[in-house]
């Protein structure tokens, strides 16, 4: 039962490894697929909006599809849905069709992301370190693509980076498959030894139940935003290094940098969360990395720089853990997953808005402007985790 534990939590790790994978690959290949196809800051910033248009029409079926298919099915659905929009991609079609891959991978995504994050936070054992291991399995995916995407932006056939994206998602979707059979989430957790709970209501009753609730909109803006800015450092900083600092091609290993770091933090920081407490461990970080971001703006020194923007991957890293944490103990559990869904999903809006309005702002202002939009973000952080209540208790 234990070594089974261990295989289903394994395939859940892989799945966000790919989700990582597919968040981290645009960095490096921006300025290229800015060159191949013509267009400029305000155009390819498009491809934001897409994987977000795709990402929040996932999560808001989450809730209609956890009913109809359950646990077992969708996230393999997800998965597989990203081997579509791999596919397309590696093709290199027209900017549209290209943009469109994006929006299927946003959907795939956002399905594969609720799934294994309501799982592990049903966990009744040692759910705050396994949530943390969880995403650090992301930051491993989003650090290793990079580290490819970076080879492939060099080359002429850069869209072949995609060929490799989509075995991964192959091995993915194969391994879901394989280990949890289109079961149901309390068929997959009975069968290690965990007891199901009682179920309430149907789909309707879930979104009425699940928008009353004044900690869930909380947690969701919250998430917006910390997205919003983890994926327009990822994004946009190559394009910043490359056009502000003067750095050449190999640029794109700071992206890795970053996201290396995210994966260190997540497990490297745990010690820390348990020790002075999860809530205030989200202000520590936040307010370090302000001080670091400022580093990256007034310092003009790439290898500074890039020590600066790895070292924000670590104190942003255990963020999103922490959320998801933060959820499992107050959100019903009943509606748990579609939840986690939606604070998901809505929070994935941050990674459209936050990089569409840099390259917005960039076209006129140049990328420069980076690092202020990144710092008043990082300031909204502070005031809306002020506004998450203390004392939570779950709102069953």
């Amino acid at each position: 039962m234990e070594l089974k534990a261990r295989i289903q939590f394994f395939s859940l790790c892989w799945s966000l490894s790919l989700l990582g994978w597919s968040d981290s690959s645009t960095g490096p290949l921006l300025p290229r697929i800015q060159s191949y196809y013509h267009v400029g800051f305000a155009v390819v910033s498009i491809i934001f909006i897409a994987n977000c248009i795709g990402f929040v029409i996932g999560s808001t079926s989450n809730v209609f599809l956890n009913d109809k298919l359950g646990f077992g099915k969708i996230i393999a659905l997800g998965s597989a849905t990203q081997m579509v929009a791999f596919s397309i991609q590696a093709s290199a079609p027209p900017f549209p069709l290209f943009v469109v891959a994006y929006a299927i991978n946003g959907f795939g995504a956002s399905l594969g992301d609720a799934q294994a994050n309501g799982f592990v936070a049903s966990y009744k054992d040692n759910a705050a370190a396994k949530m943390g291991i969880l995403h650090a399995a992301y930051g491993a995916g989003a650090l290793a693509a990079p580290l490819v995407a970076t080879q492939f932006a060099q080359r002429s056939r850069w869209s072949f980076h995609y060929i490799i994206s989509l075995a991964v998602a192959t091995l993915s979707t194969s391994l879901l498959i394989c280990v949890f059979k289109f079961k149901t989430q309390d068929e997959c957790l009975a069968q290690i030894g965990q007891v199901a709970e009682e179920k309430e209501g149907n789909s309707n009753s879930k979104y009425k139940e699940m928008f009353r609730l004044k900690a869930l909109h909380l947690l969701s803006f919250f998430i917006l935003v910390y997205v919003g800015v983890e994926v327009t450092i990822g994004g946009w900083i190559v394009t910043y290094i490359i056009h502000v600092r003067h750095g050449g091609s190999s640029a794109g290993y700071i992206s890795a940098g970053f996201f290396g770091g995210l994966t260190a933090g997540r497990v490297a920081l745990l010690w820390v969360n348990e020790k002075v407490g999860e809530r205030l461990a989200i202000f520590i970080y936040v307010l370090l990395a302000i001080i670091l971001e400022l580093v990256v703006w007034l310092v003009p020194s790439i290898i500074g720089d890039a020590v600066a923007v790895s070292l924000v991957g670590v104190l942003l890293g255990p963020i999103y853990p922490i959320v998801m944490n933060e959820s499992g103990r107050i959100l019903p559990r009943w509606i748990l997953t579609c939840c986690i869904g939606w604070i998901a999903g809505f929070g994935q809006t941050g990674s459209a808005v936050l990089p569409f309005m840099t390259g917005a702002i960039a076209s006129r202002t140049g990328i420069k402007s980076l690092q202020p939009l990144l710092l008043s973000m990082m300031g909204l952080l502070i005031v809306l985790w002020a506004c998450v209540p203390k004392g939570h208790h779950r709102q069953d």
